[in-house]
């Protein structure tokens, strides 16, 4: 029996070490995209326009809002329910407040449930796909526009939904670098 190669073995090693580090780093972009796709997890979908067709039935959607514990804005729907048609465009509206003497940079994650309509839910426009920037003591509303798709009637999952619930959480990010080059003065990014 001929003795084991250190330098073969340690380079095999090596290579599981590469390989289940690349498998790691790509296993975040790769899952997003997943949920993007199939509306696991309750991931919304993105649409350019609203679909044309647009049925009798309706369907409530609630609008829920929180803030990570170390965002210190303040963050509400203006309306907690709304009522539309399915495959019709719906419009609300959030409500953000930098009570700080600084000014803060947040994001939006979101999702909704029940998780079988997150496929269904599609957003046209949307605060959360960009950061925004509030001054101290800023208040301001950002717009979310979407729809929710005519083939959800068609799944056995979802076709009995009476209810989504459409979530953001704030997370706090740090200022853009545009933003802190130019000494505090940029454009707010609200959509």
């Amino acid at each position: 029996m001929a003795a084991p190669n250190p330098g073969r073995t340690a380079a095999k090693l090596v290579g599981v070490v590469v390989v289940m580090g690349a498998l790691a780093w790509a296993s975040i972009p790769a899952y997003n995209w997943f949920c993007r796709v199939t509306g696991f997890g309750g991931t919304t979908g993105v649409a350019e326009k609203a679909p044309d067709e647009v049925l009798d039935r309706t369907i409530k959607v609630r609008f829920d809002a929180g803030t990570d514990r170390d965002m210190p804005w303040e963050f509400k729907p203006q309306v907690r329910t709304m009522e539309i048609r399915i495959g019709e465009t719906g419009l609300a509206f959030y409500e953000a407040y930098n009570p700080t003497d600084r000014p803060i940079a947040g994001q939006a994650s979101y999702n909704v449930t029940p998780y079988a309509a997150g496929g269904y839910f599609q957003k046209i426009e949307c605060f959360c796909f960009t950061e925004q920037v509030l001054q101290p003591g800023e208040r301001v509303e950002m717009p979310v526009t979407f729809f929710v798709d005519p083939e959800i009637v068609d799944d056995p999952e979802a076709k009995y939904l009476h209810t989504i619930t459409l979530s953001y959480t704030l997370h706090e990010i740090d200022l853009p670098e545009d933003y802190a080059a130019a000494g505090g003065e940029t454009d707010n990014k609200l959509n």
